[in-house]
């Protein structure tokens, strides 16, 4: 495939696109759902619950912190994770006005 290139499109479709494509993968959503339910987790327990191997897990945990929807913290030997609630409400709102200013577009 060849290069995106982003430098053609507006930041917004860029960023929303950077959205979609980390929310593309089940495994990552179904990583954020898991960890949303829990006090803190460390990452067996998330192999354990998601079912694929560590290191595809460990693949997937990058690139949600990578986009700032993790936290993660060294807890003696074990990396626990949490959601940064920040980030992810600042996804909903991009993703939230995006479809709106969509519709509202068809609409008129």
């Amino acid at each position: 495939m060849g290069a995106t290139k982003e430098h053609i499109h507006s930041d917004l479709h860029n960023e929303v696109a950077a959205i979609a494509k980390v929310l593309a993968h089940p495994a990552r959503v179904a990583i954020l759902h898991y960890v949303s339910q829990q006090q803190n987790c460390i990452c067996n327990d998330i192999v354990n619950e998601v079912g694929l191997s560590q290191p595809t897990i460990s693949q997937h945990l990058q690139v949600l912190k990578n986009a700032g929807l993790l936290k993660g913290t060294i807890k003696g030997k074990n990396l626990c994770y949490c959601i940064d609630e920040k980030r992810l409400a600042m996804f909903q709102n991009l993703l939230n006005n995006f479809c709106t200013d969509t519709i509202n577009c068809c609409t008129t």
